[in-house]
């Protein structure tokens, strides 16, 4: 007599190696949500930290040397930002370093622009 199907102990090792392959899976979607995120938080910082830099190219008199810092909502968030604005080497140019702070206080984006100073 001939039995057509599968034994138990081939079904326990097929359920096996499917359930492994669809943990391998599990971790793989988590990795990329994870990296997602990160995506997400640098090119929101970004966009913050290129406004920030475009109010100050744009504004008609110079920002003034020294530090100044502010939040900014974008995104549904609170970024926070730094601006530093030092002399270069040329005397006729100002270096504008900004840099943005995500939420979780980790750095999100750093811009550096240069502007006439008068």
């Amino acid at each position: 007599m001939r039995d057509d199907g599968f034994t138990l102990v081939e079904v326990l090792v097929a359920l096996a190696i499917f359930s492994l392959a669809a943990l391998a899976l599990l971790r793989l979607q988590g990795a990329a949500f994870g990296t997602m995120a990160q995506i997400d938080e640098h090119a929101m910082g970004g966009i913050v930290a290129r406004n920030v830099a475009i109010e100050a190219l744009t504004a008609a008199a110079p920002p003034a040397f020294g530090r100044e810092s502010g939040t900014e909502r974008n995104g549904g968030r609170d970024w926070r930002w730094v601006r530093e604005v030092k002399r270069s080497a040329d005397v006729r140019l100002q270096r504008i370093d900004i840099a943005v702070t995500a939420p979780d206080g980790r750095v999100a984006a750093a811009v550096t622009v240069v502007r006439r100073a008068t």
